[in-house]
């Protein structure tokens, strides 16, 4: 069943994918970042074949997929990346505009949720990450620095060999490619894990518990270092929420103590206790 699931989201992601391609970035010379930006370069400059280029530059990505990450996650790859190749030799999507402004926004959009939906599919369209997590663990670098100097050499090469409004626009698809990605992957929950400090704790994990529908853990800490000297059994609050649940938990804090000190940061994923896990 899980397999089925996986299999309809890679063929949603390279329809997807195929459908911005073709109908707003190629017709306009727009590249995107990445391998398929890569692909799309090449493209322009020799005019090979998308769908070959697609199979062929992600070939040794696939590879490293296997060795840095697992062999399903490479199976599913060579799946989602063989749909999109057959989508783009095959069927003939109709240009749907010529606007540059739009064509970079929605040619970004379609082509980042195509991404997306192929990673919740268990597999990737663009091999770019796995190059970024191979050289991560060799290098010692972050991973996110490192797609941003590949891509940075990617739309350098665009400005050369195509045009600088071609790479400006390329890199405005870029963007809008980024966080259709995120959404798609993240969705409208995406989690924030929340720090709360305050001498009325135990009013606010009970407001956490029954306003909230939330768990918490009580950290005991020392708190007042300083004039004040040290004050034992304190207790530190952290609770997961989501994102459309912060404002009603501040307003919440902030009738309950207004002095709390709170600090919040964004989650990548969360599994188990009273967090509904989302299903990739």
């Amino acid at each position: 069943m899980n397999w089925i699931k996986d299999i309809l989201f890679l063929l949603m992601g390279a329809i997807a994918a195929a459908f911005g391609l073709e109908s707003f970035l190629l017709p306009n010379r727009f590249i995107d970042g990445g391998v398929t930006g890569v692909s799309l370069l090449i493209t322009e400059v020799t005019d090979f074949p998308l769908s070959w280029l697609i199979i062929i530059v992600n070939l040794p990505f696939l590879v490293l997929g296997y060795r840095v990450i697992s062999f399903n996650f490479m199976l599913k790859s060579a799946i989602s990346i063989g749909l999109l190749a057959l989508l783009l030799a095959i069927v003939d999507f109709p240009e749907v505009t010529k606007d540059s402004l739009l064509v970079a926004v929605f040619g970004g959009f379609f082509l980042g949720a195509g991404i997306g939906l192929s990673i919740r599919g268990g597999g990737v369209l663009d091999g770019t990450e796995v190059l970024a997590i191979f050289l991560s663990r060799k290098l010692g670098l972050k991973i996110g620095d490192l797609i941003i100097i590949i891509n940075i050499f990617i739309f350098l090469a665009a400005a050369y060999l195509l045009s600088i409004e071609s790479a400006l626009y390329s890199m405005l698809a870029y963007l809008a490619a980024s966080r259709t990605l995120d959404f798609v992957i993240d969705g409208i929950e995406e989690y924030t894990g929340v720090t709360i400090i305050s001498e009325k704790h135990e009013e606010i994990a009970t407001m956490i518990n029954e306003k909230l529908g939330r768990g918490l853990t009580a950290l005991q800490a020392t708190r007042g270092y300083g004039k004040t000297g040290a004050k034992h059994g304190f207790e530190v609050l952290y609770t997961v929420i989501t994102r459309l649940e912060i404002r009603k938990l501040n307003l919440e804090i902030e009738r309950i103590d207004p002095g709390a000190f709170v600090i919040m940061n964004s989650l990548n994923d969360t599994r188990g206790g009273m967090i509904k896990k989302k299903s990739l």
